[in-house]
């Protein structure tokens, strides 16, 4: 999870300097994989995970030295089991981690401009000298020699747009936020689309959805759900999905099967083709029988990860 991640480093940045762990290179079978990440801040507290276990505190403890020599450092965790060695684990692989220490303003400057991409929904590369003398920077064009530096596309977490305020979108906010969406609510009701009903929500909009998706014209990962109170809502909406320069990535909408057939039925008059509506998940979620709010966000959920795994392996 990307955006909180660089949120905190920030945080803890002004707080003195912090160590980045990050997994650059993995053979075998390992908890994580190559680019998770950890920070330990200046208290010594740390934040994320990159598998747990002996290795991770093997990596803590060391991060903790670099915290003050500012020497930059790759741990070797062994996984393998071995009884000849020195092991962190029995899973089978081995794992490098690259400890880095971040202090100072432009450290504090390059994990604000790294969260400023992200949350546009753009794409950014992270560079990592080796070097003891280089700092991480951002590179236009992933070119850096590898065998000096790590070099890292960093991807926006996808966004979710929550249309359609009501119960279950409260629900909905609350676990999409913790699979790692970036929620966004879009109602035009005020009473509903708020802080106080959604504190996850990265923004709320309360304009048309035809504003609202200007403002977000550059996010190539778009996932929307529609959950609106009523059939005309839903065409107003799809209608503006659909036309979107950058196709979304999922459009699922709730409603009866009598519902959904109304609303292709209208979609298709109004000049949409049967191909345009064949990726409309309706109704929305994965059938597990789900009746209350939380059941249907948990249904929803469930489907949103199984597309967006399925969206990584096409990758």
């Amino acid at each position: 999870m990307l955006i909180p991640f660089y949120r905190q480093l920030a945080k803890s940045l002004t707080a003195g300097p912090v160590v980045v762990a990050t997994v650059v290179s993995t053979r075998g079978s390992v908890p994580r994989e190559v680019g998770a990440r950890m920070m330990i801040d200046a208290e010594g507290r740390s934040h994320g995970t990159i598998g747990g276990g002996a290795g991770e505190a093997k990596v803590i403890e060391a991060a903790k030295t670099l915290l003050t020599t500012g020497n930059k450092q790759l741990v070797e965790i062994d996984l393998s089991g071995a009884p000849d060695r020195d092991t962190q684990g029995v899973c089978g692989g081995q794992m490098q981690v690259w400890l880095e220490r971040w202090s100072g303003k432009e450290a504090i400057a390059l994990a604000q401009q790294i969260l400023a991409h992200l949350e546009a929904g753009q794409s950014v590369t992270l560079v990592t000298p080796f070097e003891q003398e280089r700092s991480p920077y951002l590179e236009a064009i992933r070119g850096p020699d590898p065998r000096s530096s790590f070099s890292e596309l960093l991807h926006p977490p996808p966004t979710l747009l929550i249309i359609g305020a009501g119960h279950c979108g409260i629900q909905l906010a609350k676990v999409a936020d913790l699979i790692g969406f970036q929620v966004m609510v879009q109602d035009q009701r005020e009473e509903w689309a708020n802080r106080q009903h959604y504190p996850q929500a990265a923004r709320i909009f309360t304009t048309s959805i035809a504003t609202a998706l200007t403002e977000l014209a550059q996010h190539t990962q778009l996932y929307a759900a529609l959950l609106t109170r009523g059939y005309q809502y839903d065409l107003e909406a799809l209608s503006a999905l659909l036309k979107r320069e950058i196709p979304c990535t999922y459009i699922g909408m709730i409603g009866s099967q009598k519902r959904v057939r109304k609303v292709k039925r209208t979609m298709e008059q109004a000049g949409f083709t049967a191909e345009q509506l064949r990726s409309l998940h309706a109704p929305i979620g994965l059938s597990i029988g789900a009746l209350t709010p939380e059941e249907i966000a948990v249904s929803i959920a469930a489907e949103l990860i199984q597309v967006r795994r399925s969206e990584r392996i096409k990758e």
